[in-house]
């Protein structure tokens, strides 16, 4: 490598100031951000990171769904470009580093070679996708999700928040319904920096983790029917109590990851009992329920087995039961040759590293579908994350910017 390029770090400092000025952006009492999706917040956050860019030389545009893009020119404008970013939207109660991390990552990676007098042969791109969270405008990872196809446009504009609100009218609102086409093109490389958003590379004392996947999810709604019924006066033994059923099932859903050990994972998320009156038994409860595992044929396995249980033990108890598929996240494995760019930057950098599978879903699933595409995480403090008490320490964000930023160089000059 041009020991030119070999000796590049970025600049730890500004890119933790930068982080902590996107931070007072929604600026929440705890300490964390609410910036969520097509809020007035996230159109500030949107233009701040859009002046940055502009700052550092970059060509700047959203497309049809919001998703907003810097470019830097590469010295061959007919090779495809390497795109690096993540998001800038949160949670309600989200913390300072999740999205917005390698969005800032991205643009610090611009920052470090223009300061160099560094050109590429390929354009960089860092991407801002809009709505990954999904927590105003379900289901999440939306922009990410047009381009890459599994969602037309139209389902896109048409998604309402809790009060009502359409996505199309709301990023009209905010000013960044662009006129760029959100669909595939080539791409020679996407990556994108995150915090882990979980505990192993805390506990395993390393800084880098170099993703090889994105484990799968299934979004499941039990729904049980029983008999509404009072309180008082209709005896245990007569009741046809949709919690009879209830409390099996979720145990199962526990005993089925278990069983799967150590990637299986089971989350009950949301209970919702009807008529939801203290002193009647409910007609009709449903269970939200996640499932993962980052193996297809162990998840399918998994959901399979879920399914057969829920129909038997609701069954025994004379409940009603049907499990509707709400969400699919399908496992997905990262580009070989890209995963191995960034363990070698980690290596060649010095810093401890392990090779590890995303528990979480992050835009990279999209992009995986039409471009070879990788991951870099650094931990967070306590594995926290969707968190107002997210933290990372300047130290680790540095080494992560360090690690994209070698990958990215090595993958532009090719």
């Amino acid at each position: 490598m041009n020991p030119q390029v070999a000796d590049l770090r970025v600049q730890g400092e500004r890119l933790w100031k930068s982080l902590m000025t996107m931070a007072e952006i929604g600026a929440t009492p705890k300490g964390g951000c609410n910036r969520q999706a097509l809020t007035d917040e996230d159109r500030a956050g949107r233009e701040q990171f859009a002046a940055w860019a502009r700052e550092a030389g970059c060509a700047v545009a959203a497309d049809e769904v919001g998703n907003l893009v810097a470019a830097r020119a590469g010295t061959d404008p007919a090779a495809a470009p390497v795109l690096i970013g993540s998001h800038l939207d949160t949670q309600p109660t989200g913390g300072r580093f999740d999205g917005v991390y390698g969005v800032m990552a991205g643009l610090e990676v611009i920052r470090t070679l223009n300061e160099h007098r560094i050109s590429t042969a390929r354009p960089l791109e860092v991407v801002s996708w809009t709505n990954e969270e999904g927590c105003r405008f379900t289901p999440a990872m939306l922009g990410s999700g047009v381009v890459a196809g599994v969602y037309g446009l139209d389902y896109a504009y048409g998604r309402l928040d809790k009060a009502g609100k359409r996505f199309g009218d709301e990023l009209a609102r905010i000013g960044f319904k662009g006129s760029a086409p959100a669909r595939r093109r080539p791409l020679h490389a996407a990556f994108e920096a995150h915090i882990e958003q979980g505990p192993i590379l805390e506990a395993s004392g390393r800084q880098i983790g170099i993703v090889t996947g994105i484990q799968g999810a299934y979004w499941l709604d039990v729904i049980l029917t029983g008999i509404a019924s009072h309180a008082g006066p209709t005896p245990m033994e007569m009741r046809r109590d949709p919690w009879r059923a209830a409390c099996p099932i979720i145990q199962c859903a526990f005993e089925i990851a278990r069983a799967r050990a150590p990637w299986g994972r089971a989350t009950i998320g949301d209970l919702r009992a009807s008529p939801g009156v203290r002193n009647t038994v409910p007609e009709r409860l449903t269970i939200s329920v996640d499932l993962r595992h980052p193996d297809r044929a162990t998840l399918e396995g998994m959901i399979a087995d879920f399914r057969a249980q829920v129909a038997t033990i609701s069954a025994s108890h004379d409940i009603g039961s049907s499990v509707e598929q709400i969400w699919y996240m399908p496992p997905t494995e990262f580009d070989a040759g890209l995963v191995e760019l960034v363990a070698r930057a980690a290596e060649r950098l010095g810093y401890s590293a392990q090779r590890m599978v995303s528990g979480a879903g992050h835009d990279s699933l999209h992009t995986a579908q039409f471009a070879p595409t990788a991951m870099i995480f650094v931990p967070c403090g306590g594995g926290l994350s969707h968190n107002e008490a997210e933290s990372a320490t300047p130290q680790d964000l540095e080494a992560g910017a360090n690690v994209l930023l070698q990958a990215v160089v090595a993958a532009a000059i090719q």
